[in-house]
């Protein structure tokens, strides 16, 4: 896997049930690379932080390697990498493959996979489509958030390379399949809540969906 676009993004305003609100996701490549903090990446716009940023989702990234799906989508939208929100794009990157837990270096730093993206409204509103958080959630590319476990700039062309994995951990894809077609799979559900390195925010929504 390799680092193909860096990217952050300046605060905006957008109307969100027909109130101004700010956000972050309007992201765009930035050619010196990008710094992964603890908590969020350095000079990037994180403005709600009950739902973005922190120790278990300082850093989006999302596969190169899903745009071309989207992009039949949604042809007339303006693209560039980074339309997602995601801080890294990265080529390669496969939710079917890559576990809960797994952890990776990645330019000067070293990120452990938390859980997978699920998507709210601002989303579509990015896409100017309400219908769009219906779609990304009935698809399998929701993208990962990571913990950053050492501080460091990552830049593109950089590889993302494995150091660890638990080798029995559920994938994103497993984990994400909850919040749809896999919602009443009650020993994959139970799989999740037991998993340690599932961050307890997507516990917390799996619990609140099912209980």
């Amino acid at each position: 896997m390799k680092v193909v676009s860096t990217n952050i993004a300046e605060p905006r305003t957008v109307l969100k049930n027909g109130k101004e609100v700010q956000t972050g996701i309007y992201k765009s490549p930035v050619s010196a690379g990008i710094y992964l903090g603890k908590t969020d990446v350095k000079n990037d716009s994180v403005i709600d932080r009950k739902f973005h940023g922190g120790i278990d989702k300082a850093c989006y990234l999302y596969s190169a390697d899903h745009y071309p799906f989207w992009k039949k989508q949604y042809p007339n939208l303006d693209w560039h990498l980074g339309m997602f929100g995601e801080n890294l794009t990265i080529e390669g990157l496969d939710e079917s493959k890559i576990q809960i837990g797994d952890t990776f270096e990645i330019g000067e730093a070293t990120i452990q996979v938390s859980e997978p993206r699920r998507p709210c409204s601002i989303l579509g509103i990015r896409f100017n489509d309400k219908g769009l958080v219906k779609k990304f959630m009935n698809t399998p590319y929701p993208g990962i958030y990571v913990r950053v476990l050492e501080n460091g700039l990552v830049k593109s062309g950089n590889e993302m390379k494995k150091i660890y994995s638990t080798g029995d951990s559920l994938t994103i894809k497993d984990v994400y399949s909850i919040f749809s077609d896999n919602s009443k799979n009650m020993p994959l559900i139970k799989m999740a809540l037991n998993e340690p390195h599932l961050s307890e925010d997507c516990k917390n929504s799996i619990r609140k969906r099912f209980k």
